[in-house]
């Protein structure tokens, strides 16, 4: 990866990759162990679907893009503040299965023979990590790629700051910008991107949203109303069942975006110079493939 000529975008600007780390490494796993069976392992049975899964995505679409700079980002064990606002939230997930355990800190490892920065915050996700080093990479002059299939990152997305979709099944990669985003939802700005989900909520992090309200609804609601805030205050105004639902499930609208909504102010700092792509260290690489 590094060493690698740096490339610049379509703007001219220097470009920054953020890799949601956790996304590709569930990614790799569930592609190369066909849904945790089998896969691949070294002749001792050591399992390496996970690191070998992940090195290969992160490099293949590094490849074309050339980014200047390149940080990936993790979740921690540590609970966040959206675990304790709302007990539900994320529980209904399996746990995290053993060969993701188990890859992570030699993808740690790894990263850093490579000097690709890495980091987790704890009380944050790596949503909130990358959301926050996005905002202040944008305003450093840098166009932002945000490496991730998660449809919620689309309330981030700026002129200069995209998503940056890896393709499945040998499909090329897709980038979202602002009329991307928009024409996915139905929308007319990004900023709606919380509020669709606050009201249709969210089954892959068990946000609740609001019952009876599926996605072209909300988008409807939104067309007229602008914001959850509005159509809760105009909810009387909702003919039938739906304006029941709408005004007896408010505070679970409120929350819902809450927990949607991706923190841009997670402490932590950005060096430019700290992103500028370095020569990897070739022999410890080497030791850790070996070990």
């Amino acid at each position: 990866m590094a060493g690698a000529a740096s490339g610049v975008s379509a703007n001219g600007q220097p470009l920054l990759l953020l890799v949601d780390g956790h996304s590709l490494a569930f990614r790799s796993f569930y592609a190369f162990s066909k849904g945790g069976e089998g896969g691949l392992s070294t002749k001792e049975g050591v399992p390496t679907s996970v690191t070998y899964g992940f090195l290969k995505a992160l490099l293949d679409n590094c490849k074309g893009l050339k980014p200047n700079g390149l940080v990936v980002a993790f979740d921690t064990a540590e609970p966040t503040f959206r675990h304790e606002a709302d007990e539900a939230y994320k529980a209904h997930r399996d746990e995290t299965p053993e060969g993701i355990k188990t890859a992570v800190p030699i993808i740690h490892q790894m990263l850093e023979t490579l000097n690709i920065p890495h980091l987790g915050v704890p009380g944050y996700e790596a949503d909130d990590v990358i959301g926050t080093l996005a905002q202040k990479a944008e305003k450093a002059g840098f166009e932002v790629f945000m490496m991730t299939p998660d449809k919620d990152f689309g309330q981030l997305v700026t002129e200069k700051i995209k998503m940056y979709r890896p393709g499945r099944g040998g499909a090329p990669a897709e980038v979202w910008g602002v009329a991307e985003v928009c024409e996915r939802w139905g929308i007319q700005h990004v900023d709606q991107v919380v509020d669709m989900l606050g009201l249709m909520g969210d089954a892959v992090d068990n946000i609740p949203g609001i019952p009876s309200v599926g996605e072209k609804t909300a988008a409807k609601l939104l067309a007229e109303y602008g914001s959850l805030e509005a159509i809760l205050e105009n909810a009387s105004a909702i003919k039938g069942k739906l304006g029941e639902k709408i005004a007896e499930n408010a505070e679970m609208g409120r929350l819902s975006k809450q927990l949607a909504r991706i923190i841009i102010d997670v402490p932590i700092e950005l060096d430019p110079k700290r992103l500028e792509m370095e020569p990897a260290d070739e022999a410890a690489f080497r030791e850790l493939c070996a070990s």
